[in-house]
């Protein structure tokens, strides 16, 4: 087993046990069984999927629904753009449909081509088929279990996406994008129907990504990154090389010529 499919089944195994949870959730937000897993077939990205059963568990309808899983995964198009070189033309439809984030950095991180393409090949079809299969399980245990507000289910996919959301909150930037994202939502809130804030957190985001500069020497200070420090401390100016000193006695240059 190379390296690329000892990570990709990891990450596919990983990865598709969060399809129960899915597929739970999906049925607590008011659709049938058949519903949540044509939905995974079909929207195949975590983060979309989330969206779309957060806004219908928050009463939104389907129109905002779809829009705010569409936004979220306008990012899956950047990753075709670097994955498009490994596939072949006949296979473009198919790799498309499995590049998530998982198969694009399972076979950005390897160094051999023929390994890049085991690597996407693995994570992506191996996640959507456990992704999936464990979907129609969570689904399944979710219609079993009944009216998701006995349980205290009837929150439960805001507080899902909020955990695919957290890990990724890692530096100024992220925040602040997080803290301006939902002021706004909060904001839009008592004048919008239900649903539409969710997406209006999804334009802002987006806006946010095309305007804001990548934080760096001409970022706000706010969003600017330091330079990591030298752990020796700050060091003392070098004095000009005296090329006739007593440790270049006969007048050397540094590439050992004559001065």
């Amino acid at each position: 087993m190379t390296p690329a499919v000892a990570q990709g089944l990891s990450l596919a195994v990983a990865t598709g046990l969060y399809g129960i949870s899915f597929g739970a959730l999906g049925v607590a937000a008011g659709l049938d069984v058949w519903q949540t897993v044509v939905l995974s077939l079909f929207m195949f990205t975590g983060g979309s999927q989330f969206a779309f059963i957060g806004v219908l568990a928050g009463g939104g309808g389907g129109g905002p629904a779809f829009a705010a899983g569409a936004l979220l995964g306008v990012r899956n198009v950047v990753y075709g753009m670097q994955i498009n070189a490994l596939v072949r033309p006949g296979y473009t439809p198919l790799a498309a449909h499995v590049t998530i984030d998982e198969s694009t950095a399972t076979a950005l991180t390897q160094h051999d081509p023929a390994e890049r393409k085991r690597g996407f090949w693995v994570a992506g079809i191996g996640i959507w088929i456990l992704w999936n299969v464990l979907t129609l399980v969570g689904a399944l245990l979710g219609e079993a279990m009944g009216d998701p507000k006995v349980w205290g289910l009837d929150g439960a996919a805001v507080a899902a996406f909020l955990g695919l959301l957290w890990p990724r909150l890692k530096g100024r930037e992220p925040w602040a994008l997080a803290v301006v994202a939902g002021l706004v939502t909060a904001l839009v809130v008592p004048w919008v129907p239900a649903g539409v804030p969710i997406l209006v957190a999804a334009v802002v985001a987006a806006l946010w990504g095309w305007f804001v500069p990548e934080p760096g020497p001409g970022a706000p200070r706010l969003l600017r990154t330091r330079a990591p420090r030298d752990p020796r401390g700050p060091r003392a100016p070098r004095s000009p090389r005296n090329p006739r000193s007593p440790r270049n006695p006969r007048g050397q240059g540094d590439r050992g010529g004559a001065a």
